[in-house]
């Protein structure tokens, strides 16, 4: 009988060894909860019913949160991806890092530009032009500038954004580099401060300009419609840069949030900040996020501003 008992005891112990483990999410899956990104009225640009895409641009119209995108990579803020290292730079190395004058330098790795860009015409010749801020420059060769007081470029692809970037001598920012300039040191939620504040910065026009412009929301969320230069030309759309004054980040960077959206260097297609009739919707402030279009999408929305590596002076 003690045999049995003792038998019977090693089988259920082992039995309870091999018992399955409930399955429970890691804290990355309940991170990454997606958050709800259903269109309310004053983003109907960006999640239109009735869009028709591109098919140059072959990109869908909905709407796109990613906030989760940003939550990892806010913690190392100070070490963007593409940035030069600071390993071991002591408090002269860092003084001695230098921006161009319309740039500004963020956690001592990259500079950025202060305005969202603008663009020039390079001819065969050697010649520079401005370019139209409500024109797609289509394969002309242009460059990207930053200066204050003027209408930054709408109507630009991503890849357009890079390519002028890149005559510029400069770059697309990546993502680190972006949210640090937006966010400043203190990991700010918009560039003013933790607490939203209404018109701060250019976001929040009542009526769509799409709708204002055609005179209905039927059938007018087409890609032509979307890059007429009309759109823009209307009053209390995109502002000349730097106009509202407090929406300036810690770090010295004019309209990070509203105004234009923000291309930044991600081939997938991803822009950031929101512009002048949403920053809310897909993410509040610095945070807000666009994932649903081609590097090569654009409309009346899109914008960009330049990043590039600090150099050093006395």
């Amino acid at each position: 009988m003690d045999r049995l008992w003792a038998t019977l005891l090693l089988a259920g112990a082992l039995g309870a060894c091999g018992a399955p483990m409930e399955d429970v999410p890691d804290g990355d899956e309940a991170d990454a909860e997606p958050v709800d990104d259903a269109p309310d009225g004053d983003d109907r640009e960006d999640a239109a019913p009735d869009a028709a895409p591109d098919a140059a641009n072959d990109a869908p119209r909905e709407a796109s949160v990613d906030v989760a995108r940003d939550a990892p990579r806010d913690v190392a803020l100070d070490a963007p991806r593409d940035a030069p290292a600071d390993v071991g730079m002591d408090a002269a190395d860092a003084a001695s890092l230098r921006c161009p004058p319309e740039m500004t330098l963020i956690a001592n790795r990259a500079c950025v530009d202060r305005w969202e860009a603008s663009l020039e015409e390079l001819s065969l010749d050697g010649g520079v032009s401005a370019w139209s801020p409500y024109h797609n420059p289509g394969t002309r060769r242009v460059r990207a500038v930053s200066r204050p007081d003027v209408t930054p470029q709408g109507y630009i692809a991503g890849d357009q954004s890079q390519t002028a970037c890149r005559n510029a001598g400069k770059r697309l920012c990546v993502l680190d580099e972006w949210l640090a300039a937006c966010r400043g040191p203190a990991m700010l939620t918009y560039p003013y401060g933790m607490t939203y504040v209404s018109r701060r910065c250019n976001e929040g026009r009542a009526v769509h300009p799409v709708i204002q412009f055609f005179g209905t929301s039927m059938g007018v969320f087409t890609s032509e419609n979307m890059n007429h230069p009309g759109i823009n030309m209307q009053a209390d759309t995109v502002a000349p840069t730097g106009t509202f004054s407090g929406c300036v980040s810690p770090t010295g960077a004019f309209d990070m949030v509203g105004n234009l959206h923000e291309w930044i260097a991600d081939p997938a297609g991803t822009f950031k900040g929101g512009f002048y009739v949403d920053a809310r919707v897909n993410g509040p402030g610095c945070l807000y996020t666009t994932t649903a279009h081609a590097f090569t999408y654009r409309d009346y929305s899109t914008g960009f501003r330049c990043c590039a590596d600090p150099t050093r002076g006395p």
